[in-house]
């Protein structure tokens, strides 16, 4: 999110660079892969390179696992001192394990510049509250300081997904005065859908930080008549992925995004 302000305020071109996709089992393959993003760059310059979790392609070279790392840590420094002070190509990285990455990585005229991004304080949340809801109808009862309050150690993805959370409870209230073959929405009813206090504080009880989230399981492919019980779990899923793929129009109405991610937890077995 800030590497795309930064884009945007510059009017720069992007190239995103995703740490672990660049790997690849093809003898040379992973280096190509950074040639060709950084020659793309310049060709492209003003130029912005962001490169996500950098940890996943350059570890430490005493503790890399095997020789590709190695080599593709070398040549990401080969590609970062050949960089021009006048190619208008900039390099930024993002990890959340700096300690493991290769020191020369963070040497001067390389990643010298580090810039630390921490869990917003109460100021920030709700400065991403507000932005978080910019264009839903909210009630005057909702009181954004207190939310901000009560979200101590959520970060902006987890304050994202707090909305979200609530916009689908007031979403679900709505759905059996919901036509679903319907070409548009009712206005009066687009109108009536709006979040309350209370939508927030359950969807409270659905999030948690980031850093409190530590497992999953994997869910086999079954139909819906192979698993027993559950029928709250089975709700949940068909409107929070199931409704979204087949009725994705009517989501449009609401100006929200369907969720993109489902993390199963519980203890061995349930699933």
């Amino acid at each position: 999110m800030v590497a795309r302000a930064v884009v945007a305020e510059t009017g720069a071109s992007l190239f995103l660079i995703n740490g672990p996709e660049v790997m690849s089992k093809m003898a040379g393959e992973s280096e190509q892969n950074l040639r060709t993003a950084f020659d793309k760059a310049e060709e492209n310059a003003p130029a912005i390179i962001f490169i996500d979790e950098i940890d996943a392609i350059a570890p430490r070279r005493d503790k890399a696992q095997g020789e590709v790392e190695r080599r593709i840590v070398s040549q990401l420094l080969t590609l970062l001192d050949g960089l021009k002070a006048s190619s208008q190509v900039v390099v930024m990285a993002a990890t959340n394990r700096p300690n493991v990455l290769e020191p020369a990585l963070r040497r001067f005229g390389r990643f010298d510049l580090e810039i630390s991004i921490p869990v917003p304080d109460d100021a920030g949340r709700l400065d991403i509250l507000h932005i978080k809801t910019r264009g839903m109808q909210i009630s005057p009862e909702v009181d954004f300081e207190m939310l901000a309050q009560d979200t101590q150690g959520y970060c902006g993805a987890d304050l994202a997904q707090l909305v979200f959370e609530a916009a689908m409870l007031a979403v679900r209230e709505k759905l059996p005065e919901i036509d679903m073959e319907a070409e548009r929405l009712p206005e009066a009813l687009l109108s009536s859908l709006r979040l309350e206090p209370d939508h927030f504080r359950r969807a409270l009880t659905l999030t948690n930080p980031s850093s409190l989230r530590e497992s999953a399981i994997e869910m086999p492919s079954v139909t819906w008549e192979d698993i027993g019980g559950l029928e709250d779990v089975k709700r949940e899923l068909k409107e929070t992925v199931q409704y979204p793929v087949l009725h994705a129009d009517k989501f449009e109405f609401f100006g929200m995004s369907p969720s993109k991610g489902v993390l199963f937890y519980g203890p061995p077995g349930c699933g």
